[in-house]
This record gives C-alpha cells, sequence and structure tokens, in this order.
C-alpha cells in the first residue's frame, strides 16, 4: 500500500487573507507615523490587542482629512471632485465592512476593526458627514459646529471606545457613561484644535468655527470663554478615566493630560499671539506626560 506524503496543514497565520491583513494593519501604522507623533506616544501605552485596532480607526480619519484638508487641494483636486472622492471612500469603507476586504489597504484595516469591534454607520455617516461639511463654505450656527463637533471628532471617541471595552462586558449603565466621557474627550480635542489653527483655518482654508465670533480679532475675554467650555469637558472626560479598562486607561490619560496642557499654555498666551503662531507642547514634555500617565492616570496633574 503507497502512503502519499502528508499535506501540511495550514495554520490562520499562514492564510493569504490573513497576511494581507496583517500589511493593511502595517500601512495603518505608518499613516500614523508620519502623521501625528502626538497620538503615536500615547498609542504606546496601549496594549497591543487594542493599539492595533485604535491606529486603524485614526488611520481612515487621517486619509479622509487630507481630502478636505491638504493633500488633494495642492494635487490640483476641485472641491467637486474632493466630495467625489468622500463619496467613494465611505462607500467602500461600508463595503468594505460587509464583504471583509478592501483593495485599500487603510480601509481594510479599518473595516477588520469594525466587524469586530462592532462599528457601523451610525458612527461613520456623521464622520463623513462632517468631512463634506469643511467642503461648504456656508458659514456655521452654533448647532451646525456642534453637529460638526460630533461628526468630526466625538464620534471617533466613541470609535475607539467600541474597542475599549470589546473584549470587557459592560452594563448600559456604565457603558453611557463611558460613551458620555468618550464624547466630552473627543469634544475637548477638537476645539482646542480649532483654537490652535485659529489663523490657518479662517485665512488659509475660509473656515470659522466660532459662530459669532471674529477670529481676526478674537479677544482675550472670548478665548477664556472657550476655554472655560474646553476644560469643563476635560473635567467630565477625566471623571470616566477609573472605569477604563487597564488595556487603554494609560494611554487615554496621556492624550488627556496632553490637552490638558495644551488648554494650559493656551490660557497664557494673549488672543493676539494666537493668530501669529501655534501652541504645541514641546516634546520633552509629551514625553514627561506619557511617563507620568504610564505610572497611573491622572499622574501628570502632580
Amino acid at each position: 500500500m503507497s502512503h502519499q506524503p502528508a499535506v501540511p496543514t495550514r495554520t490562520r497565520s499562514d492564510t493569504n487573507l490573513n497576511k494581507y491583513a496583517q500589511t493593511a494593519q502595517a500601512s495603518s501604522t505608518t499613516v500614523i507615523g508620519h502623521y501625528s507623533t502626538s497620538f503615536g506616544l500615547a498609542a504606546r501605552l496601549l496594549t497591543a490587542q487594542v493599539r492595533t485596532p485604535v491606529r486603524t480607526i485614526y488611520a481612515l480619519v487621517r486619509i479622509a482629512d487630507e481630502i478636505v484638508d491638504g493633500a488633494a487641494a495642492e494635487a490640483g483636486v476641485s472641491v467637486a471632485e474632493q466630495r467625489q472622492l468622500l463619496d467613494e471612500l465611505e462607500l467602500e469603507t461600508e463595503r468594505a465592512i460587509v464583504r471583509g476586504y478592501s483593495t485599500n489597504l487603510v480601509v481594510h484595516a479599518f473595516a477588520e476593526t469594525a466587524r469586530q469591534c462592532g462599528i457601523d454607520s451610525t458612527l461613520i455617516a456623521p464622520f463623513f458627514a462632517s468631512m463634506r461639511r469643511d467642503l461648504d463654505p456656508t458659514p456655521f450656527s452654533a448647532e451646525g459646529v456642534a453637529e460638526y463637533i460630533y461628526g468630526s471628532a466625538e464620534v471617533i471617541g466613541l470609535m475607539c471606545l467600541r474597542c475599549f471595552v470589546h473584549w470587557s462586558a459592560r452594563k448600559a449603565t456604565e457603558l453611557a457613561v463611558l460613551e458620555d466621557g468618550a464624547r466630552h474627550l473627543g469634544a475637548a480635542f477638537q476645539k482646542i484644535n480649532f483654537l490652535r489653527d485659529l489663523s490657518c483655518d479662517r485665512e488659509t482654508l475660509g473656515r470659522n468655527y466660532f459662530p459669532g465670533i471674529d477670529p481676526l480679532n478674537l479677544n482675550d475675554e472670548q478665548k477664556t470663554v472657550i476655554l472655560d467650555d474646553i476644560d469643563a469637558d476635560l473635567a467630565i472626560a477625566s471623571a470616566v478615566l477609573p472605569l477604563l479598562p487597564p488595556g487603554c486607561r494609560r494611554a487615554v490619560a496621556a492624550a488627556q493630560g496632553l490637552f490638558t496642557r495644551l488648554s494650559r499654555r493656551l490660557r497664557s498666551t494673549p488672543a493676539d499671539q494666537l493668530l501669529r503662531s501655534r501652541v504645541r507642547v514641546p516634546d520633552g514634555e509629551k514625553l514627561m506626560i506619557a511617563l507620568t500617565s504610564s505610572i497611573g492616570p491622572g499622574a501628570w496633574k502632580r
């Protein structure tokens, strides 16, 4: 009786799809590495289980943001074409979640995260709606800004939260508290960026995210009102930190610490200077915030 040679069993790690997924995840890491040193620093404090999916979220966000804020316009892409590109990116994202595959590596990586952690169109659609709003020259109303902040920042916090709690069951009441904290933290991040980018948004992009305020004539009283609102958001988010799973708590604390430091620097910077320079936290301070956050959430406040 002849014996056929045994065929090696193929493990999941050897499959073409898994190799493709790993390549897609690596592409997301590359995107973040080139665009965000602050996020990259905080992400290193996440456990590996959470770090990869969170990176895929930020990579997709970055690609969409470049369509409306950077590379697309420099390449000569018209506003109408930018809208079309956003539509195509959103459609490809939704299709990839359903089919489990995309030829766009960043989209493929995000879709894997979405399928695993339960990120769906209730969060994806508002994000793309806010990206499209950046292509609309119509002045913002107070309600319009709130809707924009929800789609451009708060839903990102909610997406990340779904990754954070995916491996730990939560009661509905506790999840609601966590979601509220994630929304306030995302809103604080976005409002701080609005204030830091005041001149560029107005002069280069033609946008004003502060209805009723002339960005080119911002005064210290108006700046204080804006920062009081931001600090209220940060306080709500800070109170929720202890409820986060250990695998992400330090990273979120580091991100919050960085933006708290930015808020303090913005307070100490005269309003007229915000139009001439972008307030930032030196790399040495960023590293110190990350180090103290690795000791325990809240350590950066000391």
